[in-house]
């Protein structure tokens, strides 16, 4: 499986080497903020390589933090992963029926069946509220924070597993835009192997 990642992604090395997972870290901090200075790449790395480990742990094949800028000067931040979990399934026409109908039953969150350019695919949109203790506001007060995830999930079409594409994010007032984001990276999903020279693989425009 193969998409396109746009700019301002951070890909996050999940796939080092477990003796070389400090050195991409610290070049990932690197990346990540290429205005800070020594002392916080130094500190940042550590966390970076732990989440790495935890991520490469649990089968995340890929994971980006994505930063961009907005028209106010401002900063525009969400995380965003793909994993694959097994299917009991062998047509993705009937995975994806069956993702829908689990997701049907929660009143509490927006799903839908779509059909992509490689194939059906279940959306599941959900907002939560997060509550934030007092210690660590600046004002000393109880604070809440809304915050939106992004699922989609993405049946192979010859192989018993789904692709889990997932965007998390605290930036609510751009949540319109991270949706087309999301959409627009979901168009490129491919299961085509681009180095097969028997098969022609359209453009993505």
């Amino acid at each position: 499986m193969s998409f396109v990642a746009p700019d301002g992604f951070h890909a996050l090395p999940v796939d080092a080497d477990p003796d070389g997972r400090a050195a991409a870290a610290n070049e990932f901090a690197r990346g990540l903020f290429p205005e800070g200075n020594a002392g916080l790449w130094e500190s940042a790395a550590p966390f970076y390589a732990g989440l790495t480990e935890v991520f490469a742990n649990v089968g995340i094949a890929y994971s980006a933090m994505c930063v961009f800028s907005d028209d106010n000067g401002g900063v525009v931040h969400c995380s965003f992963t793909v994993g694959a979990v097994e299917s009991s399934h062998t047509r993705p026409e009937d995975a994806a029926d069956v993702i829908a109908q689990g997701f049907a039953r929660d009143p509490l969150t927006d799903s839908r069946r779509m059909t992509l350019p490689c194939g059906p695919a279940v959306s599941n949109i959900t907002l939560r509220e997060v509550v934030i203790g007092p210690e660590l506001t600046s004002t000393g007060e109880e604070g809440r924070l809304l915050t939106g995830q992004i699922q989609v999930f993405v049946p192979f079409p010859e192989a018993p597993f789904v692709a889990v594409f997932t965007l998390d994010t605290a930036a609510m007032d751009h949540w319109g835009e991270l949706c087309d984001m999301t959409a627009a990276v979901l168009q490129t999903v491919s299961f085509v192997d681009p180095a097969d020279p028997s098969v022609e693989v359209a453009p993505v425009g």
